[in-house]
Parts: C-alpha cells; structure tokens; sequence
C-alpha cells in the first residue's frame, strides 16, 4: 500500500494571493482613507456631499417659495424640488406646469416660480364675458387653482406668445407680479424656454403639506396653436 501522504489539490479558480496580503481591508478606497484626516468617515462623508452636488446641479434642486403670488397652492416658505431633467431631451413646458426660472432681464435679477399658461404660438387673452382667460380660442377654468376672490386677471390683456418663449402667471393674481406687468418692458414679459431652471414637481416641506405638484386638467382641451389659427 503506497503510505505516501498525497499533495492536496489546490483550486485553481482563483489565484494565491500575494504575500502579506492576507487580513487587509478589502475597502477599495482604503489606501486614500488613510491618508484623510477622519479615515473612512470623512471619506464616506465627502462623496455623499458630492454626490448630493451633482444630484443639485443635474436632476433636483430644492427652492423656497419666496412670496405669495403662488397661493393657495405654494405658500411662503414652502419647499419644493424642482425637476432639472424636465425639460431636457426635447421635452418643452406645457400649459399648467409650475416652473422655476431665472428672470434675469425679463422680471429681475432673481429666480421666479409661475404656472405656464401660453406656449410658443398661442394666442392668450383676458378676459372673455364670463371673466376668463382663453387661451387660442378656448377658454380655461382656473378655479382649481385659482385663489380664492380673485379674478382671472385685473389687468386686460391680448397677446401672442413668440414662438420659444412663455406666458406665465401667478395664481394669486392680486399678489403676483408676472408677464401681464411686463408686456410693455424687453420681451413683452415672455419668458425664453432656455431660462426656466426645471419644473416644481414636489412640496416636501413643510411635511404636513408634503404633496406632489400636478398639471391641472383646465388645459387638457385647449387646442394647439396651429389649429387654433389654422
């Protein structure tokens, strides 16, 4: 009987490794935790921070209702997160969404929160013999939204909106300050498309009025510009 102790086979899957290796952590970033002060936590805490950059800059980005020209829907000092992707890969505003946009030249040196209400082309007026906004012909049931003992709008108005640019007001009318007090300044209180940050798709703050901000139906039959003037 061969006594010989045989030589165990060694799995081949995967190889040895290196010596001195053995018990090292198997953190990647490892060697660079070690040199920051803090190690792994402040590591950890730094590219939280950068991701949450990057989600700012890109996707959301959180903004404080300043006023209260968007009442009874946005009150003062609610937050909402504005969606930065919104807009992108061709996608456009639509009549009713809630945007935030820079009005820089057209409203002032600030970030400014409306509902759009015309698009590129449509042709908006205020008001009709019921005290309504129409919009290319159509006209739009803003009690949904609306606040409260307000008309449609105190100030008359008949326009067209050019085209890569919108129309925008506040729900509050009596306490917003929006196109209809610019029709006479650069751009006639159009704001261009390229300057709205994003669209305001949540309040999460505070968390009792935690909601998401939807489009209102009122827009839902108001035909396109080109059949409108078609």
């Amino acid at each position: 009987m061969d006594t010989e102790a045989q030589p165990a086979e060694r799995d081949r899957s995967r190889p040895p490794a290196p010596p001195g290796t053995r018990g090292r952590s198997r953190f990647a970033l490892a060697p660079l935790a070690e040199r920051v002060p803090g190690g792994r936590f402040t590591l950890a805490l730094l590219t939280c921070l950068v991701f949450l950059l990057l989600l700012s800059t890109f996707v959301v980005r959180p903004f404080e209702i300043p006023s209260g020209s968007m009442e009874r829907g946005l009150r003062v000092g609610d937050r909402v997160l504005v969606n930065k992707l919104a807009y992108r890969f061709g996608a456009r505003p639509s009549r009713g969404d809630v945007v935030v946009f820079d009005g820089t030249g057209y409203f002032g040196h600030a970030d400014y929160v409306k509902r759009v209400v015309g698009v590129g082309g449509d042709h908006v007026v205020c008001c009709d013999r019921e005290g309504r906004i129409e919009v290319n012909g159509r006209p739009v049931d803003e009690t949904g939204f609306l606040y409260p003992g307000n008309s449609a709008s105190d100030v008359p108005f008949d326009v067209v909106v050019p085209d890569g640019r919108l129309f925008l007001l506040g729900d509050h009318r009596a306490r917003s300050s929006d196109s209809r007090d610019h029709l006479g300044s650069p751009g006639g209180g159009m704001v261009p498309v390229e300057d709205v940050v994003g669209r305001a798709d949540w309040i999460v703050w505070p968390y009792g009025h935690w909601t998401r901000i939807e489009r209102p139906r009122a827009y839902a039959h108001v035909p396109a510009a080109e059949a409108a003037h078609g």
